[in-house]
């Protein structure tokens, strides 16, 4: 049996907003192995995301344990952390997050520029990059000059330009259309089916769900048990 790459037990965060609190996410335990492909699913306000940025480091929990690649996340710092994820972790946002005004070669080598690698050697980086997602021929487009499903390829070279153990991807399809949230999604299986990524996909979209090898569902900020289904899941609207 593979490794266990990320471990949360009890993990919880809670906002505050003015006098108030809200509990995006409550005594959250969860185990995921190397190799695996999960989906965490839920409808808007469950608390996936919350998990999802917890895992990428780019949260701190309230309280409970979070450890990812052996790392006990909570005992880092804030430069560590960004140093940290930088190294482990390629993340995907629903809305591309490319900047406009740079290219997508230019846009994929950013993380590079926290490496030690020279402009040769993060110029070849990327090229390697964007081929892989078949984007070898769009080196010198803006993002406005792509399409939508093209952006968001872009996102995932980015993701992958450092070679990071793990791909975390927040509604990566939310933004496209059928046609391109398929080339997507097929992208993310054959990442972890072909390179064995670890990729931990947030949906709450059944259809996208179906291409990760397990799916975990929250209500409330509440992780459900594994193999745990909702019983009015797949009557609500997507």
């Amino acid at each position: 049996m593979s490794e266990v790459v990320i471990q949360t037990k009890d993990l919880t965060r809670i906002y505050k907003r003015d006098q108030f609190e809200v509990t995006a996410l409550k005594d959250a335990s969860i185990e995921i192995r190397k190799g695996e492909f999960v989906a965490l699913m839920g409808p808007s306000g469950s608390g996936k995301s919350t998990l999802l940025y917890l895992i990428a480091a780019m949260e701190r929990p309230t309280s409970g344990t979070i450890d990812v690649l052996g790392q006990d996340l909570r005992a880092l710092s804030d430069k560590q952390v960004a140093q940290w994820r930088n190294v482990h972790v390629g993340f995907v946002f629903q809305s591309f997050n490319l900047i406009p005004v740079l290219t997508a070669i230019e846009n994929v080598e950013l993380p590079l520029l926290l490496t030690n690698l020279n402009a040769k050697e993060r110029r070849e980086h990327a090229t390697t990059a964007l081929s892989l997602v078949g984007l070898g021929d769009r080196l010198t487009h803006l993002p406005k000059q792509l399409s939508g499903g093209q952006e968001q390829r872009v996102a995932i070279a980015r993701a992958l330009v450092t070679d990071p153990d793990l791909i975390l991807a927040d509604e990566p399809t939310g933004n496209l259309d059928s046609q391109s949230a398929q080339d997507v999604l097929t992208m993310l299986r054959t990442l972890n089916q072909e390179h064995g990524k670890t990729v931990v996909m947030v949906t709450h979209d059944p259809h996208a769900a179906s291409f990760a090898s397990k799916a975990r569902y929250l209500e409330k900020g509440a992780l459900l048990p594994e193999g745990h289904v909702p019983q009015d899941w797949f009557v609500r609207p997507a």
